[in-house]
């Protein structure tokens, strides 16, 4: 199908319904999904990640999607990987005439694809850090400021991010290594969002669901199979409140009810990222979760395809 997008982008907080529409927004146009989601790329953990797989499968034919399931748990993955991942699977999806629907709640993942990150799989370098320690943001960023300057600005939003930014730089200007230039992308891009009780609602509705499914024994299993409790903190949310209470920690109600509020303030936090994200240049056409998937998906086809 003829179109002025070279994808689809559905965006949205956790719980918001937005995997299930992405996947019939792909069955609609023939496409196939990527997902964005810095944590759904490990196999093993499923349902502490919300990975719903019943949700790729649209009137009994199953809709692929990239980008699931390719880590082993125990490893780090980070954003330099995933857009490399990104564009090899979107290259492959573009040269077989199939359209791409980027799906995810990871901002910045997104955001690295959507500005074309420039980026580099930079080593640590831990000289440079120690001569960093104890400079303030301000003064972080006026000693980024004196390399050339990377498209990735939100480096500079917080100390951690603005010492790999200048890590980066020192690393690009010894090695004379430039980033690859990157395709620039035209995205439709759909941002799925409840009302602030609504989201409330199917979070918390999400979690007990996610706990009467067995999210407790698949983090018992990750344990057994050798991931650590202190890299299961690591994962963050489910899996660092999992862990607080296999471990004796937290009783169960202690961990439900400070997982349910670790999850509303991520929620939070999504929604704030993603209204960087228009701040920054990316437009984003927000749809009603609260709206029927199939006036959602309808909507989403025509924007694309021109009829709106």
């Amino acid at each position: 199908m003829a179109s002025a997008f070279d994808l689809i982008t559905i965006l949205g907080h956790t719980a918001g319904g937005k995997t299930a529409i992405a996947a019939q927004v792909a069955h609609a146009l023939g496409g196939e999904v990527i997902s964005a989601d810095s944590r759904q790329v490990y196999r093993g953990m499923t349902i502490g990640t919300g990975k719903d797989h019943d949700d790729y499968l649209v009137n009994g034919a199953q809709v692929p999607v990239h980008l699931l399931d390719i880590r082993t748990a125990g490893e780090e993955y980070n954003v330099f990987e995933f857009q490399k991942d990104f564009f090899d699977v979107y290259s492959r999806l573009k040269e077989a005439g199939t359209v791409p629907v980027m799906c995810g709640g990871t901002g910045m993942y997104i955001e690295s694809v959507l500005r074309q990150y420039e980026m580099l799989h930079a080593p640590v370098n831990q000289a440079l850090r120690e001569e960093l320690e104890g400079k303030g943001l301000e003064e972080l960023n006026e000693i980024l400021g004196r390399y050339r300057a990377l498209h990735n600005q939100t480096d500079t939003t917080t100390r951690k991010r603005a010492v790999r930014a200048i890590e980066i730089a020192v690393h690009m200007e010894a090695s004379g290594e430039v980033p690859a230039e990157l395709p620039r992308l035209r995205s439709l891009t759909i941002g799925i969002s409840h009302e602030r009780d609504r989201r409330r609602q199917r979070i918390t509705s999400r979690l007990r669901s996610r706990l009467e499914q067995g999210m407790i024994e698949e983090a018992r299993e990750l344990l057994r199979n050798g991931v650590s409790h202190a890299k299961l903190e690591y994962y963050g949310l489910e899996y660092k409140f999992l862990s607080r209470y296999l471990s004796g920690t937290l009783t169960y109600d202690e961990m439900f009810t400070r997982l349910n509020t670790a999850i509303h303030r991520f929620a939070k936090r999504q929604m704030t990222y993603f209204r960087g994200m228009e701040r920054r240049g990316i437009p984003i056409t927000w749809l009603p979760g609260e709206a029927s998937p199939e006036e959602n998906v309808g909507r989403i086809v025509d924007l694309f395809s021109g009829g709106d």
